[in-house]
């Protein structure tokens, strides 16, 4: 009798996770992320670029501050901003420039919003399973009129927390994947300091 309910008890846990839709699965997702937002989200960005090939761009973002790093040819590049002022290293020229943030490029490190309202405008169909996460395949749906928004999207979703573990998306030629996605960022992270860069070139260019 005990190894019959054992089996019977089995078989309604994969019954319940298997009866999870796609939407259902992703509404979850969102909810989790939500959680912590104001904790703050570290991700890694890799973007294949026609003729660069592919780039590792690490971000962190904390309210209205972020601080996104890269590196290229063996040089390094670190950009903060606060929404008001960019501070700029790059390792090449040496230097730092401080400048007026630019209002239209502070989505740039919002791209995790593609993870948000993603049933809205595509269609979410699950490609396969593992016994670690979920794989979906988002398509833009016929009603879905951003025309920025990408055709396709591959998604996987962790089993264990919901979170999601990577999203890869093809726009305007360049492919990316969002991937070890963690959150808990510190103001230390994303604010500039200038004691950490000595002997390097401070120019103010506001």
């Amino acid at each position: 009798m005990k190894r019959l309910f054992c089996i019977l008890t089995a078989l309604a846990e994969a019954f319940i996770a298997f009866a999870q839709t796609p939407q259902e699965i992703l509404a979850r997702m969102e909810a989790e992320m939500e959680k912590h937002e104001g904790e703050g989200m570290i991700m890694t960005v890799d973007t294949k670029v026609p003729v660069l090939g592919t780039v590792a761009i690490k971000s962190y973002t904390l309210g209205n501050k972020a601080r996104i790093e890269t590196e290229m040819k063996g040089y390094k590049f670190i950009e903060w901003t606060d929404g008001v002022t960019d501070w700029e290293y790059d390792s090449k020229n040496k230097q730092i420039e401080i400048t007026n943030a630019d209002p239209s490029t502070m989505d740039d490190a919002g791209d995790a919003e593609l993870f948000s309202d993603i049933t809205d405008g595509y269609d979410v169909s699950l490609k396969k399973e593992t016994d670690d996460a979920w794989y979906f395949v988002c398509k833009k749906s016929k009603t879905n009129t951003d025309k920025d928004a990408p055709k396709n999207i591959d998604l996987v979703v962790s089993k264990k927390n919901y979170y999601p573990v990577s999203l890869s998306a093809k726009m305007s030629g360049i492919t990316m994947t969002m991937r070890d996605i963690a959150f808990g960022v510190t103001e230390k992270q994303v604010t500039f300091n200038a004691a950490d860069f000595p002997g390097i070139a401070i120019v103010d260019k506001r």
